[in-house]
């Protein structure tokens, strides 16, 4: 069974910058890929950027359109760990923001395990 601890959120302005991290446990190699989802009060989840995951496959990795340019996703597969680094936030990036795994870099719509909890991002104007 996966988990995943999500940490790093917080309260930034606008214009200002976190780095979110995900720690994951458990059997992650059958996955292709990990990435970060978000979640908006009053919204339907959704996918952010992915990275592949298995050391064999290297590194790749996709971007939702809002996000490019912004946000980069990187990882550390010694540690199981994957991260979020976002600049220039708008207020519009305020959501909880889960990680996962699943099977391809854009195959994104089944995921492979139970989500954490999540770690919240406000961005005030």
């Amino acid at each position: 069974q996966v988990q995943f601890i999500e940490s790093g959120g917080g309260l930034v302005q606008t214009g200002g910058s976190l780095r979110l991290s995900c720690v994951a446990s458990g059997h992650t190699y059958s996955s292709g890929a990990m990435g970060w989802f978000r979640q908006a009060p009053g919204k339907e989840r959704e996918f952010v950027a992915s990275i592949t995951w298995p050391t064999w496959l290297g590194v790749s990795k996709y971007y939702v359109d809002s996000v490019k340019g912004r946000f980069t996703i990187s990882k550390d597969n010694a540690k199981e760990t994957v991260y979020l680094e976002m600049n220039d936030l708008k207020p519009e990036d305020t959501a909880v923001y889960y990680c996962n795994l699943f099977t391809t870099l854009r195959d994104y719509e089944r995921v492979y395990a139970k989500w954490g909890q999540g770690t919240q991002v406000t961005v005030s104007s």
